[in-house]
């Protein structure tokens, strides 16, 4: 039996979930229910529905007293609570976050995409992490499940974030990366106090154009805000996110790299090129090329697929870079802005006033941060890099991307 290391002082996780269409209806309780079988229990599950009326009002029926049963109180203590919200801003991925980061009471939001399911220690992972008072923001890793069962041939893995999963390239273990992956991701409340919430105008709005990068601009912003911030993926921390036919075809793969190519120069144009394209330029300088020499090899092995996956990493390459071209090029005629949002103050708890041992705890974890920030440049000074595993730099898909290689951090 593998024995989990104790997740030190208990943290609060509050798990957004957003939604916007009924034809997930059936995801999205499964979302649901991995949540509430956590073995670390939720403190609340939220979830935010970017207007749409009917859903609003057929999750609101089905949640109706919280999805508690007779005794909401101890669905709350369990993680069972549901609670059900309208997204407050305007329509899109970005300011449904928002919405239930002002909403949320938990010292730690967790968001978790609508058509994807949590493994039972998701939850547990991420608050291992949290106990080092400098860690801000902790992925995990997101695998896919295709609709037609298996990965299409051609489909290659360094591209595996098209479909917002976990892509080849990517550190093992725990490590630091310069950005989370969006569908599967958590940050310390503290870290939207600093830096904000998630930009509108850049991330997804329903079925429009598939943009990104929502993620890796907030973790560049917080980077800037709070220079002693650790920013982990953590790869035990892993969800299951289906893959619809519709994206296994080419022509989405395709319009998704072109997508990512705008929204990167959305980015650059905010935080410069030498933040916003620090991990892409290893990406398509080691990652990519890797691709294309094993799918060549493949193809003179006559092993299924080889010839196409080369060419589709050229492709995603070319449309992706084409995509930036013509960002960069409207951002200098004064093109499409984003906007930052600025969250309203923490909610107090229902039925009670804001928690003042909880608000007094984060002191203390602030000032124990700034002193753990000292102690680990002088490690880094004689080498060592802190505990908290050295890691490739995330990023060149819409969460996150490779650097140098890194070194895995304990066991399970």
């Amino acid at each position: 039996m593998t024995v989990r290391p104790a997740p030190g002082p208990l943290v609060r996780i509050s798990v957004v979930i957003c939604v916007y269409t009924e034809d997930r209806w059936g995801d999205i309780l499964a979302a649901v229910d991995s949540v509430r079988a956590q073995s670390l229990p939720a403190h609340e599950t939220l979830l935010v529905v970017d207007h749409n009326a009917g859903l609003l009002r057929r999750l609101t029926d089905h949640y109706g007293d919280g999805g508690a049963g007779p005794d909401p109180e101890t669905a709350a203590d369990t993680g069972q609570g549901v609670r059900v919200l309208a997204n407050a801003g305007p329509r899109g991925l970005s300011s449904g976050r928002n919405t239930g980061i002002a909403a949320s009471h938990g010292e730690v939001i967790a968001f978790l995409d609508d058509d994807a399911v949590a493994e039972r220690d998701w939850l547990h992972h991420f608050a291992a992490a949290y106990t080092d008072p400098r860690v801000m923001a902790v992925g995990g890793r997101t695998v896919p499940v295709w609709a037609s069962r298996r990965r299409p041939v051609w489909f290659p893995e360094e591209f595996d974030w098209v479909v917002g999963c976990t892509y080849r390239g990517l550190p093992p273990g725990r490590v630091r990366v310069r950005n989370v992956l969006g569908g599967n991701a958590s940050f310390r409340r503290e870290a939207f106090d600093a830096a904000g919430g998630f930009a509108s105008g850049i991330g997804r709005d329903g079925d429009k154009r598939p943009l990104g990068c929502e993620e890796t601009e907030l973790c560049i912003r917080l980077a800037r805000a709070r220079p002693d911030a650790l920013l982990l993926i953590d790869d035990r921390a892993v969800i299951h996110h289906k893959v619809p036919a519709a994206r296994e075809r080419f022509a989405y793969f395709r319009s998704r790299a072109y997508a990512e190519g705008l929204s990167k120069a959305l980015v650059t144009r905010s935080v410069g090129a030498q933040a916003g394209l620090s991990t892409e330029r290893r990406y398509t300088t080691r990652v990519l090329p890797a691709g294309i020499a094993r799918g060549l090899r493949d193809a003179l092995l006559g092993r299924a697929g080889g010839a196409g996956r080369a060419g589709a990493i050229v492709a995603g390459v070319a449309a992706a870079a084409g995509g930036y071209a013509v960002g960069t090029a409207r951002a200098r005629r004064g093109g499409p802005r984003f906007s930052i949002a600025t969250l309203p103050e923490r909610p107090p708890p229902p039925g009670g006033q804001p928690d003042e041992g909880r608000e007094a705890e984060r002191g203390r974890e602030a000032g124990q941060g700034r002193a753990a920030e000292q102690e680990s440049r002088r490690d880094r000074e004689a080498g060592q890099d802190g505990g908290t595993g050295r890691g490739r730099e995330a990023g060149p898909g819409p969460e996150a991307g490779p650097g140098r290689e890194a070194r895995r951090e304990g066991a399970a």
